[in-house]
């Protein structure tokens, strides 16, 4: 009776503490600088997704033949491009395809990743052996030129982007997981849970998982920037969103070569664009490991 008794209350404290642990930790993020950082500017960026036809001082896509090549002006904040096209409209337009497109190849390659990854780490032995030589195999070639074979194969469109881009950063958070879950291999609880006959994919799912997910979460961030990068250099090598719609990579492409004449803002301002949103994923991604690993 007195194990009985002793064991609920050992399971409220536990639980207590794992709450309070997790309280400290969203208040030392949110008062690190860095993350604030970041966060503000993902949510401007975010707004500019959700809302970027109610920002957008011009329609992105009407072209005004003759204002071409205009700078920066009252009437034009970021100027037009070569088509009359008003570039800060584009760069907010822009916005919702590359996270979007982003967002969703994280969220397929961390789901893909996570899952073999456990698989590999847990189950071990020839499973284990025989993944690892696919997952070195992909990671050992550059993620764009992979990338770039399977959309010249398969040919450009949103739906086969996320695919792609899925597919190659699934190995890199496949290892990464694999890794935390050798290390909680080595814990006392999961012999336990073998002895009271717990199916391995139960005990993957209730027991591994949760003691992981800090790996994952830093491992999505991390990806999420590189994302954001490939999607912008699939689109500037024309293999991303297709013309005429608002995109950062392919404006880069098609008005870089005016950079000679003298026009700059065509090509700077959907470059620092994507550079704010790269910097301020990877401000978010320190934050949360500090906070995470410290």
């Amino acid at each position: 009776m007195t194990d009985l008794m002793v064991a609920p209350a050992t399971g409220v404290t536990v639980t207590r503490a794992e709450r309070l642990g997790e309280l400290t930790s969203w208040r030392l993020l949110l008062r690190k600088p860095t993350f604030l950082a970041g966060a503000a500017i993902l949510l401007f960026w975010l707004a500019c997704a959700i809302a970027g036809p109610v920002i957008a001082p011009h329609n992105p896509l009407v072209q005004e033949l003759l204002a071409t090549n205009s700078p920066p002006s009252a009437a034009h904040w970021f100027g037009t491009d070569q088509l009359g096209r008003d570039v800060a409209s584009r760069v907010i337009a822009g916005a919702r395809d590359i996270l979007v497109i982003a967002t969703l190849a994280t969220v397929l390659a961390t789901a893909a990743g996570t899952a073999l990854g456990l698989l590999m780490g847990y189950l071990g032995g020839v499973v284990d052996m025989l993944a690892s030589r696919v997952v070195e195999a992909v990671i050992a070639l550059p993620v764009v030129i992979v990338a770039f074979l399977f959309l010249v194969a398969l040919g450009p469109s949103t739906l086969t982007l996320i695919l792609v881009i899925g597919f190659v950063f699934a190995p890199l958070i496949a290892r990464t997981v694999r890794s935390a879950v050798l290390v909680e291999s080595q814990l006392d609880y999961l012999p336990s849970a073998r002895l009271i006959g717990e199916r391995p994919t139960v005990i993957m799912a209730t027991e591994i998982l949760p003691n992981v997910i800090p790996a994952i979460l830093v491992e999505f961030t991390v990806r999420l920037g590189y994302a954001v990068f490939a999607v912008a250099t699939l689109s500037f090598l024309g293999f991303g969103v297709q013309p005429p719609t608002p995109d950062w990579g392919s404006d880069i492409a098609h008005n870089y070569v005016t950079l000679g004449a003298g026009y700059w803002w065509m090509t700077l301002f959907p470059a620092l664009a994507i550079a704010s949103l790269v910097i301020a994923v990877n401000l978010v991604t320190d934050s949360i490991e500090q906070v995470l690993t410290g």
